[in-house]
């Protein structure tokens, strides 16, 4: 099942299937341990909070590896701005996967 991934101001920028997390073109950027946001090349980005990636300020969880790539299941379809939720006090990070 693909979940949506949105940054602080509502917009859909990405998608978690399984414990991959992908960008809207369907390219494997991350992958998720637990709550732990991982680039694909291992290194700690941030949390899962909800259907956001935020800089909880919980520390470095350090490098899990590459796992590989999964490859593109394909653009899931945009569903449109879900709106902002406001400022959490947590920093939204998900474009650090994309550096």
């Amino acid at each position: 099942m693909t979940e949506h991934l949105y940054n602080q101001s509502g917009n859909a920028v990405g998608f978690r299937r399984g414990k991959y997390i992908h960008d809207m073109r369907g390219n494997a950027i991350g992958q998720i341990n637990g709550t732990h946001v991982h680039k694909l090349t291992g290194s700690y980005v941030g949390e899962l909070d909800g259907d956001m990636v935020l800089n909880k300020n919980l520390g470095n969880f350090g490098n899990i590896g590459n796992p590989g790539n999964p490859g593109n299941p394909g653009s899931p379809g945009n569903p449109g701005n879900r709106g902002n939720r406001g400022y959490s006090g947590h920093g939204d990070v998900f474009d650090q996967l994309l550096e």
